[in-house]
C-alpha cells in the first residue's frame, strides 16, 4: 500500500489529483489542510477503490503529521507558491529529513528555480524533490522537447493556456496571479534578458487540433512560470520564450489585463489585496463553451532552413481543468508500478515525457496534434486539417487536394419542405427542389483565394465560393452565398469529413446564433467514391433542403 499525503487535497488541484487516483485500490490518500472539517466533507463527497483519509495539517510545521503518518510521498497542492513567506521550503525540507518523496504544483518561477539549493540533502536521503509538477513547466517542456527532436537548433518557443471559462481556478492561483499582475516579469527575449509585465504583455495564438472544431483566436497574458527559466536552460540557442495565460471571456481577460496595467502605472502597488474579489468575479463571470486548450509554438532551423511547429491540445468539457494535475498523478503511477525516480531536488520538467500524459489524456477524451507551418500556397481544405488530412478517405483527399479547376458528375436525392418560407430560402441560396433522383454536376474553380463551386442539379444552379477564415474565423472554412457568409469547422472522423457551422454573418454584420442553420453535412468515400450528405434545417422551419449522393470525377 503506497500512503500519499495530499497537503491542500479538498482544494482545486489537491482535489482534481484525488480524482485522478480514486480508481488505485493499492493507495491510502492522506487528504490534508488546516480544517478538519473541510478534509472530511471532501473526504466524504468521494468514493472509489482508494482509502481516503482527511488530515490536519500546518504547512509550516509539519513534522509531527509526517512523522504519525509515515507517507512514502507527500504531494504540496495548496500555494501559492510565489507568496510562502519566509521559510517557503519548511514542507520539502522537512520531507528529506524524514526521507519522505515530496512534488509540488508549484507555478512560481523563483520557487521551482529554488528548489535546487535542497538537492545534496535529497541525495543523501535517497529521495526525490521535484518541484514545478503542473502543465507549466512539466507538459510544456515534454512538448519542447518532442517538437525540438525534428530541428537541428530551436530559436523561439511560446505558448498559452486557454481554461475553459468553467475550470474553476481557485483562490490560491488567483493569488498568484495577482502577486505578478503588472510587475516586472523577467524574460528571454531576442537573445537578452529583459523584464516585461505580468499579465500585461500579451500576443495572439490559436489553439488548433488537426481535425478538431478550434478555439477562437485569443489573446494570451504573460505569466510567471517556470517555463521561463526552465526552457531556457534546456534549449540553450533560444533566443526567446514566452508563457501566457488566455482566460475566457474576452470581456474577464480584458478586466484584469487593465487591472496589470494599473500595477504597471504605479497607480496601484498589487493586486494582491484584490485577490478575494478577482476570485469571486472570475467564478461567477462564465458564459460560453466548455472547452480548454494549450498551445506551444517552436521556431528553429532544419539543416539551415527556418521550420515553425505547433503542438495542440484540446479539452472538452471536465478533463481540461484535472491537466495541471496529471503530472504529479503519472509520478505517483510510475511509483505504483515499481519506476525508480532518481533521487535529487529540481525542477521535474525532465522527470516526465509526453508518452507518459497519453493515458491520462486517452481516458478524458483530451485532443492533441502537432502542426508543420509552411509558407508555401495550400489548397484550403489542407491548409485547415494539416495532418489530419491524411486520415479522410481516398477519395475525399482526391477531392480537396485539387490544385487545378476539375468537374465532377453523379447523383443524388433531394428532399425539401413544400411550406412557403422554406421554398424561398432554397431559391435564395439555389438549393434544388424535391426530387427522388437527380443528375449532378460540380465544377471547382481553385483560386488564388480559394474555391469556387458550382453545383448543378438537373440545371439548377447553386454557386458558393469558399476560403480561408481570417481573424475571429482563422482556423475555419468560410462560404460564401451573396451576402451571406458561413463559417466552419473541419472535423474528420474515422475517414469522414464534417463541416460544424460555428457563426454566420449577413452583410458583414454577425446574426445571432439562435436563428443559425443547423444539420449535417458530411463526406465519405467508402466505396471508393465520393459521397455528400447535406441537410440544412433553420429554426423556427425545420428542414429546408436536404440533399445527399455521390460523384465521380468526369
Amino acid at each position: 500500500m503506497l500512503k500519499v499525503l495530499i497537503v491542500g487535497g479538498y482544494g482545486t488541484f489537491g482535489g482534481r489529483l484525488v480524482d485522478l487516483l480514486l480508481d488505485r485500490a493499492e493507495l491510502t490518500l492522506f487528504v490534508a489542510g488546516r480544517r478538519l472539517g473541510a478534509a472530511q466533507n471532501f473526504c466524504w463527497t468521494r468514493s472509489g477503490a482508494a482509502k481516503l483519509v482527511p488530515v490536519v495539517l500546518d504547512r509550516s510545521k509539519p513534522e509531527a503529521v509526517l512523522q504519525h503518518i509515515k507517507p512514502h510521498v507527500v504531494v504540496d497542492a495548496s500555494g501559492p507558491f510565489q507568496v510562502y513567506g519566509n521559510k517557503p521550503y519548511a514542507l520539502p525540507e522537512a520531507c528529506i529529513n524524514n526521507g519522505i518523496h515530496y512534488l509540488d504544483l508549484a507555478d512560481g518561477a523563483g520557487f521551482v528555480q529554488g528548489i535546487s539549493a535542497l538537492d545534496a540533502d535529497a541525495r543523501d536521503k535517497r529521495v526525490f524533490v521535484l518541484s514545478g509538477m503542473s502543465s507549466f513547466p512539466v507538459l510544456t517542456a515534454a512538448v519542447s522537447r518532442m517538437l525540438a527532436a525534428d530541428l537541428d537548433e530551436v530559436e523561439q518557443i511560446s505558448a498559452g493556456i486557454a481554461p475553459s471559462p468553467y475550470a474553476g481556478v481557485g483562490l490560491n492561483v488567483v493569488k498568484a496571479i495577482a502577486s505578478y499582475a503588472g510587475q516586472p516579469v523577467e524574460v528571454l527575449q531576442d537573445g537578452k534578458w529583459t523584464t516585461r509585465a505580468g499579465f500585461f504583455d500579451s500576443r495572439r495564438m490559436q489553439v488548433r487540433v488537426p481535425g478538431k472544431i478550434p478555439l477562437p483566436p485569443i489573446r494570451f497574458a504573460l505569466c510567471d512560470v517556470p517555463d521561463l527559466k526552465v526552457l531556457s536552460w534546456a534549449f540553450p540557442t533560444a533566443t526567446s520564450v514566452w508563457m501566457g495565460a488566455g482566460p475566457t471571456p474576452a470581456v474577464l481577460h480584458r478586466l484584469l489585463w487593465a487591472c496589470a496595467w494599473l500595477v504597471k502605472k504605479g497607480v496601484l502597488p498589487s493586486l494582491l489585496p484584490f485577490a478575494s474579489i478577482m476570485n469571486a468575479v472570475i467564478n461567477t463571470v462564465r458564459w460560453g463553451e466548455h472547452r480548454g486548450g494549450l498551445v506551444l509554438e517552436m521556431t528553429g532551423r532544419k539543416a539551415g532552413e527556418a521550420k515553425h511547429l505547433s503542438w495542440h491540445l484540446l479539452a472538452e468539457g471536465d478533463g481540461g481543468p484535472k491537466i495541471p494535475s496529471m503530472a504529479a498523478a503519472a509520478i505517483i503511477e510510475k511509483l505504483l508500478q515499481g519506476v525508480a525516480i532518481a533521487p535529487g531536488a529540481r525542477s521535474g520538467h525532465d522527470d516526465l515525457t509526453l508518452e507518459d500524459y497519453h493515458n491520462w489524456f486517452d481516458r478524458y477524451g483530451i485532443a492533441t496534434g502537432t502542426r508543420a507551418h509552411s509558407g508555401s500556397p495550400q489548397p484550403i481544405y489542407r491548409h485547415v486539417l494539416g495532418p489530419a488530412f491524411e486520415k479522410l478517405d481516398a477519395p475525399l483527399q482526391a477531392f480537396h487536394a485539387a490544385t487545378a479547376p476539375f468537374r465532377m458528375k453523379g447523383e443524388a436525392r433531394v428532399l425539401a419542405q413544400r411550406n412557403p418560407l422554406a421554398t424561398l430560402v432554397r431559391k435564395l441560396f439555389g438549393f434544388p427542389a424535391a426530387t427522388p433522383l437527380v443528375p449532378v454536376e460540380v465544377d471547382i474553380d481553385v483560386t488564388s483565394s480559394g474555391e469556387v463551386w458550382q453545383r448543378r442539379f438537373a440545371g439548377t444552379l447553386m454557386q458558393s465560393g469558399q476560403t480561408l477564415g481570417q481573424g475571429r474565423d482563422a482556423g475555419l472554412i468560410v462560404e460564401r452565398f451573396g451576402p451571406f457568409e458561413f463559417a466552419m469547422a473541419v472535423v474528420v472522423d474515422g475517414g469522414e469529413l464534417n463541416l460544424v457551422l460555428r457563426h454566420w454573418r449577413a452583410f458583414g454584420l454577425s446574426l445571432p446564433k439562435w436563428l443559425m442553420p443547423k444539420g449535417r453535412f458530411s463526406e465519405h468515400g467508402r466505396d471508393g467514391r465520393f459521397h455528400f450528405h447535406v441537410d440544412i434545417r433553420v429554426p423556427l422551419l425545420g428542414r429546408v433542403v436536404c440533399y445527399e449522393g455521390w460523384l465521380l470525377t468526369a
